[in-house]
């Protein structure tokens, strides 16, 4: 699977998102046209591509580190707060 632009604009938005003023599901809605629920479905479909491995490999090993940070916490009944993006 190819990565579309839409695919590479998602990636880059998730690289520099933080440094954005407002509500990050603003930008989301205003840049992609999605529903904050479909875009961060793309994106975890997304985490689990090669393509975008190789596209963004830094950006991706902090999402899926901070994804299964979060799936562990949830497991085991424990609230996980965030550090700030970057």
């Amino acid at each position: 699977m190819d990565l579309t632009e839409r695919d590479r604009a998602i990636l880059d938005f998730e690289r520099t998102w933080w440094s954005m003023t407002g509500p990050k599901e603003a930008h989301i809605r205003e840049q992609f046209e999605l529903s904050a629920a479909r875009y961060y479905q793309i994106l975890n479909e997304l985490l689990e591509s090669p393509e975008a491995y190789d596209y963004d490999p830094l950006v991706v090993r902090r999402l899926r580190r901070m994804r299964d940070r979060r799936r562990r916490a949830r497991h085991e009944g424990v609230t996980v707060s965030e550090p700030p993006s970057r």
